[in-house]
This record gives C-alpha cells, structure tokens and sequence, in this order.
C-alpha cells in the first residue's frame, strides 16, 4: 500500500498528539474536497464564518479525542508521573 500516510496513531505527548488531530482533520477535508482549486476559492468563505470556524473546531476535538484514546491518555499521564 504505497498512499500509507497513518501507519499509527500513538504520539509521544498531547501536543504531538493534538497536532496528529489537526492533521486527521485536514486531511478529511481533502479527502472530501479533492479540488484544490474549489478549496482555495472557498476558503474565503468559511475563513471569516464563526459557525463554520466552530464546526472546524469541534472535528479538531473529536479527532483529538480519538488520538488520547489511542494514546490510553498518554499512559495515563505517564503513570501518574511515576
């Protein structure tokens, strides 16, 4: 499979979790919007829309989600900081 780009969702910490999540998210929206060039011309739109901004958020947020899941919370927490 030579398009493999996910081969994992564990993260080191949060953060690097968090950014997985954004990546998940833009990478949906391509999926879902192949055409660059429509992309680029809607950008406009929902750059400067709150309901739109807020639906971005709240992907970001699911996706996160999925990525602590994964993560077992990032061991929890490390154990409880050992």
């Amino acid at each position: 499979m030579s398009d493999l780009w996910l081969p994992t969702l564990i993260t080191a910490t949060p953060q690097d979790g968090f950014a997985l999540a954004i990546t998940l998210s833009r990478r949906g929206v391509k999926t879902t919007q192949p055409d660059t060039e429509i992309l680029k011309r809607l950008r406009p739109d929902y750059a400067n829309d709150a309901n739109g901004l807020t639906a971005a958020s709240q992907v970001i947020a699911i996706n996160f989600q999925t990525v602590a899941a994964a993560n077992q919370y990032w061991r929890h927490l490390d154990q409880a900081a050992d």
